[in-house]
């Protein structure tokens, strides 16, 4: 961690040669660093030499924009924004640490549980089809072979289908109002899945279910990032991603009890599963249309000199502002050259394989070791716990060590490696070895909310930021779509094909997130050697002119950061990671 600075002008750091890996795409044209360039620094911060090279105009001009951006500190070429209204109009008032915590603490109750209900909402409503597998749904809607694994899959390509057009609507839309419309329709569509009768009728409304949730976790990375400093956001993100094993908790208990239902009943309880949730979601939409806020300007739940400060904090320690979002083409551009978010990308493809299938088999696999339906379901109460725990767990680790998240992923995944042998081979052990094995795999679902902070904390740019969460699901559903395909009904009830692939997959898995933290430290270390100073990844980069504020993430901290400097129009700018001077990267 660099030493804290709290707003002192940049100084350079030596200048000494270093050797220099091959450029991998620090900005939007490669570019090879003449020995002999000029950099420009900010007050305080200048190193000059003799531009020699005659031949290479074309990477002296690009030199000259490195130059230019580092003058400006960050700003953009756009026309300056202005910012918040809450940040133009009244006098600045003081921030203690103590009405600091406060604040925060407001947002964390007002705005953390309803992403939390929410998310529980939408896992249950997407994997109950787990539950409902083992209590008459496959038969009354006489699915045969793989008919129940493409029911499965069918959510994915909905999902697939709306998850670009909705990014670019989070964007331009109020994002509150949108997701909110979105729930609206996604408690309907549950609530009607209860009507199937047959295999064509499921496909429709799974589907449909697919397109009507591809807002909700987009718009939350979003929001999140719209709340939060850098330092936060893993840990509020895994706060509202363990709604995911709460659900499915909250789903087993809902299974367990509708599972007493009597077969003779004319409903049956695989629907009246449907038709509660489905309910229930839909009356959660209205609580959503009611308290949650589109923006920091438009929180009814805090004061104006309080918007005000949780608007800086986020333009001093966050990723910038999103008040005020316009799509920018090449900030499409520049995330899809960016390296890192290909690795990304990889990471969450072949973590969602095994979850894609894990999730929609659970049950039939549990219920492989010799347990009956209703016995499944219960084991399934305490796995969603672990899950939950070890989820929020890593994201505080996360949030508190800023050189972690890719170590954590990594881990996280090497129980399922084992999990996935034991069940592999479960031949040769016992039925009690065999839940074990199952239970190494609960930690595999923290993977992706790790994955989703990196994302939030280390985009700058709305656009880039959103075109790259539309990308993170991309791969969601590209992996959950072939997951349950590994899962073949002529293996049932071992699936060896499955658990091999999960093996596989979960190796996979840490090779990719040491890459990607190899990387990233990489162009930490090579920005910090072109710039001339050290960064943050803590803090927003480069704002009031030239300061970087170093950070160590307690909320005392931020306003001292934000009392420390003077923020100016150019600081409230949409600009991205690549174009902010001073802006490093979490590990």
């Amino acid at each position: 961690m660099f030493p804290r600075n709290h707003g002192r002008e940049l100084t350079p750091l030596s200048r000494n040669k270093l050797p220099e890996p091959p450029v991998l795409g620090y900005a939007s044209t490669p570019r090879r660093r003449s020995r002999d360039a000029t950099l420009e620094f900010p007050a305080g911060a200048t190193s000059s030499r003799t531009v020699v090279d005659d031949d290479d105009l074309e990477e002296d001009d690009l030199i000259d924009e490195r130059r230019n951006l580092l003058a400006n500190m960050g700003s953009s070429t756009d026309a300056p924004q202005n910012p918040p209204a809450e940040v133009q109009d009244g006098e600045r008032h003081h921030i203690d640490s103590d009405m600091a915590k406060r604040i925060v603490r407001k947002i964390d109750f007002n705005i953390i549980p309803l992403l939390f209900i929410t998310y529980m909402f939408n896992f249950m409503d997407k994997t109950i089809l787990s539950s409902a597998s083992v209590f008459g749904l496959r038969t009354d809607t006489h699915l045969k072979g793989q008919n129940y694994s493409w029911v499965s899959s069918i959510f994915y390509f909905g999902y697939f289908t709306w998850t670009y057009p909705t990014s670019v609507l989070i964007a331009r839309l109020p994002v509150a109002k949108y997701m909110t419309a979105n729930t609206f329709f996604w408690g309907a569509v549950v609530a009607l899945t209860a009507a199937c009768t047959n295999y064509g009728g499921l496909l429709t409304v799974r589907f449909l279910l697919g397109v009507a949730e591809a807002t909700i976790t987009p718009a939350f990375m979003f929001l999140t990032s719209t709340w939060y400093t850098r330092d936060e956001i893993p840990t509020r993100t895994g706060i509202w991603f363990a709604g995911n094993s709460v659900g499915g908790l909250v789903a087993s208990f809902v299974a367990f009890g509708f599972g007493h239902i009597s077969s003779d009943d004319k409903v049956g309880p695989w629907r009246w599963m449907y038709i509660i949730l489905g309910v229930l979601t839909f009356v959660w939409a209205f609580v959503l249309l009611i308290w949650l806020p589109d923006t920091i300007s438009k929180a009814r739940f805090l004061k104006p000199e309080e918007r005000r400060y949780a608007a800086d904090r986020v333009v001093v320690a966050g990723t910038g502002s999103t008040e005020k979002t316009h799509w920018k083409w090449d900030q499409v551009v520049e995330c899809m050259i960016d390296p890192k978010t290909w690795f990304i990308f990889g990471l969450e493809i072949i973590t969602q394989i095994p979850n894609g299938g894990t999730q929609n088999f659970a049950n039939l696999v549990i219920k492989s070791f010799g347990f009956t339906s209703l016995q499944s379901t219960l084991i399934n109460i305490p796995y969603s716990l672990l899950s939950a725990a070890i989820i929020a767990g890593t994201g505080w680790i996360a949030g508190r060590y800023r050189k972690m998240n890719c170590i954590l992923i990594a881990i996280v995944v090497l129980p399922c490696i084992t999990g996935a042998a034991i069940i592999y081979s479960r031949e040769s052990v016992s039925s009690g070895v065999q839940l074990f094995g199952y239970f190494l795999l609960s930690p595999g679902p923290a993977a992706m909310p790790l994955a989703m902070s990196l994302v939030s904390a280390n985009y700058r740019g709305v656009t880039k930021k959103m075109t790259m969460s539309s990308l993170l699901f991309l791969a969601y559903c590209a992996g959950n779509i072939a997951g349950p395909q590994f899962f073949k009904a002529s293996e049932e009830p071992h699936y060896n094909t499955a658990f091999r692939t999960i093996m596989i997959c979960y190796s996979l898995v840490v090779v990719l997130a040491l890459g990607l933290r190899f990387y990233l430290q990489w162009m930490n270390a090579k920005r910090t050697r072109e710039e001339g100073y050290e960064g943050s990844a803590g803090g927003a980069g480069a704002v009031g002119g030239g300061k970087v504020m170093q950070a160590e993430g307690t909320a005392g901290d931020v306003a001292d950061m934000v009392d420390r400097v003077e923020l100016r129009p150019e600081d409230y700018e949409d600009v991205t990671d690549w174009k902010t001077a001073g802006f490093r990267y979490r590990l």
